[in-house]
């Protein structure tokens, strides 16, 4: 919610601030900016740190930066508002992915990444409409605000509810030693200092470079959705402000069937025997192969089948966002971690490149280039996984 409402205030703030579409564009991006730069210190930030503690710490963070979105004025202050938030939020995946590994054995923690994964399409599919209607009766300012006090709330909420699995009342004997019996093994298995090889290692693995690749284009059309699009709707679309809510919001419950389709449905693939490059690889080329389908809102007046187009590109988007899964299915066991960090990094690049080049494109007044755009990125994503990442199989840096 707090990386989405700057894109339902997009309109009203623009209009108000006499922002261009260059101007939204940096701003859309700013997030992204530090983002990306502190995943890996985030990730030691997650290690260093109780997740009880950790976690409502940065919510209050980000939220206040949220909050505080909407009593600024000026171009410089939201930037250096989403940059905050950008700076707190980066901890949060990570600390995701620590509690799945805390509280679920390997067997289980696809489907329960799949679960959490999807939680922020099905939430903001239900949000769009939401979020439109209070900045309708509040103003813009009044979305930043509401957003902020919502993130706070939760924040301690979280810190009387969440415990670790050895902390909590309800988990009895057998289900702690299943899964901290693993988590001592994977502990055993990958505890090793970094050297300047496993550095080289990892920035020059043709693989590693597939799924960094791809990643980037997977969340170049994420970031299209997350910001761009309420505005495509409202000022390209010429569609009134309380119906592009309610119609934003299909297209993330199409990311949300994708995302549970391709979690279970490989996991079942994997299960019975099917090899990795169908049941890991085929969801993620065919995802992003679907995301190219966004160009055929070029080609329609008719709102009906831009949602169409939209809402199949998105199915594909999430479709494709098991990515995930392949750091732990080619990183060597002593790099996974830093391969995780690399991944989600040049990922999250896509948050600070994309939004400007979009910003750049639509400066015309045609949105035209930006769906090709996305486009592109989808197929080159694709290219990635089939050419790049080749087969399926760990790498060895003995």
């Amino acid at each position: 919610m707090d990386r989405t409402n700057l894109s339902v205030a997009a309109a009203a703030l623009s209009n108000e601030l006499s922002l261009s579409s260059v101007q939204m564009g940096l701003l859309f991006s700013a997030f992204g900016w530090t983002y990306s730069i502190l995943q890996i210190p985030g990730g030691i930030a997650v290690d260093l740190v109780k997740t009880r503690i950790l976690y409502p710490f940065i919510l209050i963070a980000w939220s206040l930066a949220t909050l505080v979105q909407g009593l600024v004025s000026s171009f410089a202050a939201l930037i250096g508002c989403r940059m905050v938030i950008g700076v707190f939020e980066a901890p949060s995946y990570p600390c995701n992915n620590k509690i799945v590994t805390k509280w679920f054995p390997e067997n289980e923690r696809a489907s329960a990444i799949a679960i959490y994964t999807s939680g922020q399409f099905i939430g903001l599919a239900f949000l769009m409409p939401a979020l439109a209607i209070i900045q309708d009766h509040f103003g813009w300012r009044g979305l930043f605000i509401i957003s902020g006090l919502i993130g706070i709330l939760w924040a301690i909420v979280w810190y009387f509810f969440y415990r670790d699995p050895h902390e909590h009342n309800s988990i009895n004997t057998a289900e702690l030693e299943l899964v901290e019996g693993e988590q001592s093994i994977e502990k055993g298995e990958t505890k090793q200092k970094y050297t300047r090889a496993d550095f080289i290692s990892v920035f020059t693995n043709k693989k590693l470079w597939g799924i960094y690749i791809g990643q980037f284009c997977l969340g170049g059309t994420l970031i299209f959705f997350l910001t761009w699009f309420p505005t495509y709707l409202v000022e390209f679309r010429g569609l009134d402000f309380i119906k592009s809510g309610f119609l934003a919001s299909i297209p993330f419950l199409a990311a949300f069937c994708g995302v549970i389709a391709s979690g279970f449905t490989s996991d079942y693939l994997v299960k019975r025997g099917v090899s990795k490059e169908l049941s890991r690889k085929a969801p993620i080329v065919v995802g992003m192969l679907l995301t190219t389908c966004i160009i055929g809102a070029n080609y329609t007046a008719d709102t009906f089948w831009v949602i169409t187009f939209l809402s199949i590109a998105f199915f594909g988007n999430g479709l494709a966002s098991i990515a995930w899964v392949f750091v732990s299915l080619l990183a060597p066991r002593n790099l996974v971690g830093l391969v995780g960090g690399c991944f989600n990094a040049i990922g999250g690049l896509s948050a600070v490149l994309i939004p400007v080049i979009i910003g750049v494109l639509v400066n015309d007044g045609d949105f035209k280039p930006a769906l090709v755009f996305i486009a592109g990125l989808a197929v080159l994503g694709s290219c990635s996984y089939l050419f790049l990442v080749g087969k399926i199989e760990k790498i060895d840096n003995s």
